[in-house]
């Protein structure tokens, strides 16, 4: 019945020039860590079919709850249609996944570069930005599990809203469950906003201090 919220993206960069200044092991961090970002584009383009098919669901939930048992037909209609599309929004999740795990591979290839930085500023801004894409991985995982316990609550409730001697009482109480579960949701949506729009600071600092110029890329 509701929707994430839209996601930050992590910051795409293009290489325009490389100060020759001993930063060699910066710019092979930089291959793999761009490489992670092109590797996240299936998850990004993800988001707008997740959403229409969440804007989908909503309608179909709103028109469900305005019939009354006398058009049960109409309903059980209505309901199959909306578990279709909570496996539709599984498959989605899949390939976001799958897409988060390619990524996550890709820039692993980063962790045992930065010992090899000499420069003690760098590494240290090179450790600070691999701790915070790490807590983003882990809060994609939490988010992703929240937002599949979110779609078995809402199967429930679609499966319930096919019973015709349904109680009141039991269908307020998986709206409820369902409800808490949204606000899960959501928390695990912003923290996971909140670490890749840090990470994302992060980068734009460690390349600055690498002296590696690169253009920002929406």
């Amino acid at each position: 019945m509701q929707g994430r919220t839209k996601f930050i993206l992590l910051a795409l960069t293009l290489l325009l020039l490389v100060a020759c200044n001993g930063t060699s092991t910066a710019e092979k961090m930089y291959e793999h860590m761009e490489e992670a970002v092109t590797l996240e584009e299936t998850f990004a383009n993800q988001q707008a079919p997740l959403a229409q098919l969440e804007e989908e669901e909503k309608k179909l939930y709103d028109e469900i709850i305005t019939l009354g048992m006398e058009e049960m037909d109409k309903v059980k209609d209505l309901t199959e249609q909306a578990l279709t599309n909570i496996e539709e929004r599984k498959e989605i999740l899949e390939k976001e996944k799958q897409s988060i795990s390619d990524a996550k591979e890709e820039f692993d290839l980063v962790k045992p570069m930065v010992e090899e930085i000499k420069e003690d500023e760098l590494k240290a801004k090179a450790k600070e930005l691999t701790q915070v894409m790490d807590e983003r991985y882990q809060a994609y995982e939490s988010l992703n599990d929240t937002y599949l316990k979110s779609l078995d609550m809402d199967k429930e409730l679609y499966q319930m809203l096919e019973q015709e001697d349904l109680q009141e009482e039991s269908l307020r109480a998986q709206i409820d469950k369902v409800n808490k579960t949204y606000d899960k949701v959501i928390a695990a949506n912003n923290q996971f906003n909140e670490k890749t729009e840090t990470y994302n600071q992060l980068k734009k600092e460690f390349y600055d201090l690498a002296e590696i110029n690169v253009n920002y890329s929406e």
